[in-house]
């Protein structure tokens, strides 16, 4: 028997003497009935006590949680016990499961926050972005996030990829965002997280576009071990400068404890297997006049090529008054379009490396026709078959000028 059954035990004896002993009666059948009456009263109520005591704390409790709220009733002369709840099981109960839901996903104490933070979760969010390694027209610092189509003061964010990064247990999110739209970049690939709150924070920058390389970030891809992987270009593309001449490559990253360190995958570019070195120089044209009145000079074309790497084809260019026509069988191979100017389009043949071609182009001037002196401009890029651009290592001099009189 417990110490509190034989409190309760030792109390109803004392109850007994102090109501029974004092009621006592000469033995008389009106006395006897009155006893056995007051007997059975006694048994009923010890009999209640009892049971209540066995079931009524949890009964009790039952109908605290579950039932609905009640008016104090009469209190029993009944000793309170002395066992309490202990202060962990009071605080298990009285947590309000809506706490949790409430802070925007952290979870319980003791446990590392849910940094799981879903696109749209952080197009609403204002975040703190790092500094950008480029223009300073790009927004850094406490800003928002936008999605196309949107305003173009607002980063684009362009991806995003889930894993545990810090091996805490807990998902974090990794963005790939660019800058400003309507730019040809730069990107960074930002970790975010969230504190003990369910307040979005920024882990670190992981890494990004720099100068001169890499030019683009096209994907990222977060592993089940968290590391991070960054697919990079070396050119971005645009300008004419199409994505499949870029070099690719796949870089890893870890979280360091303080910050992202590369672990996997190249650091580097090498030299761009599309690219070469070309320039371009062009002679005078000096017109003379014909019996017919007509005029005629011709301006020869000088290409060289200063790299190891062939040019598969060569883009000429130029822009000429409307009196001066391309005339001859020298522009084979070239797009003319006549307007208030002539624009001319020219492909022409390969230029090996560290080697030249000339080529020599009639121009004329149809009689009654007036020109005056001038100066015309032409350029000259490398291209593949297909006519898309190749890299000039050095397009300083892809441009020249002639003089026509």
């Amino acid at each position: 028997m417990s110490e509190q059954e034989i409190l309760d035990l030792a109390e109803e004896f004392a109850h007994y003497r102090r109501t029974v002993l004092e009621e006592v009666e000469v033995p008389g059948p009106a006395a006897v009935r009155r006893t056995a009456s007051r007997r059975g009263r006694r048994r009923l109520a010890t009999t209640t006590a009892t049971v209540l005591a066995l079931f009524g704390g949890a009964a009790v409790g039952y109908a605290t949680m579950n039932g609905p709220d009640r008016e104090p009733g009469p209190v029993d002369p009944t000793p309170t016990p002395s066992a309490r709840p202990s202060a962990t099981a009071t605080a298990a109960t009285t947590a309000s499961p809506s706490a949790t839901a409430s802070n925007g996903g952290a979870s319980p104490t003791g446990a590392a926050p849910d940094g799981r933070i879903s696109r749209a979760q952080l197009l609403a969010a204002t975040v703190s972005l790092p500094a950008w390694n480029t223009p300073a027209e790009c927004p850094t610092g406490r800003v928002r996030l936008g999605a196309e189509p949107a305003r173009d003061d607002v980063n684009e964010l362009v991806e995003v990829d889930h894993g545990d990064l810090d091996g805490d247990g807990a998902t974090e999110t990794v963005a790939l965002v660019r800058c400003v739209f309507g730019t040809r970049g730069p990107f960074q690939v930002v970790a975010f997280d969230r504190d003990a709150a369910g307040r979005v924070v920024t882990l670190g920058r992981v890494t990004g576009t720099a100068s001169p390389t890499p030019g683009w970030v096209t994907d990222l891809d977060v592993r089940d071990d968290g590391e991070i992987r960054v697919e990079v270009l070396d050119v971005a593309p645009g300008g004419g400068w199409p994505e499949k001449n870029s070099q690719r490559q796949w870089r890893g990253y870890r979280w360091a404890g303080d910050a992202f360190e590369q672990v996997s995958g190249p650091t580097s570019f090498g030299p761009n297997p599309r690219s070469t070195d070309l320039s371009v120089t062009a002679t005078d044209v000096v017109l003379t006049a014909a019996t017919d009145g007509s005029r005629s000079g011709a301006v020869t074309v000088r290409i060289r090529n200063e790299a190891d790497r062939t040019a598969p084809e060569v883009i000429l260019t130029m822009e000429l008054p409307k009196a001066l026509r391309p005339v001859g069988d020298g522009w084979t191979g070239c797009d003319i379009e006549t307007g208030s100017t002539v624009q001319v389009s020219c492909r022409l043949s390969a230029v090996r490396g560290h080697s030249e071609v000339r080529r020599t182009l009639e121009l004329g001037v149809a009689t009654g026709a007036s020109l005056p002196s001038g100066q015309a401009a032409l350029r000259i890029w490398p291209a593949d078959p297909d006519r898309d651009p190749w890299l000039d290592n050095d397009d300083s001099d892809n441009e020249s000028t002639f003089d026509y009189r």
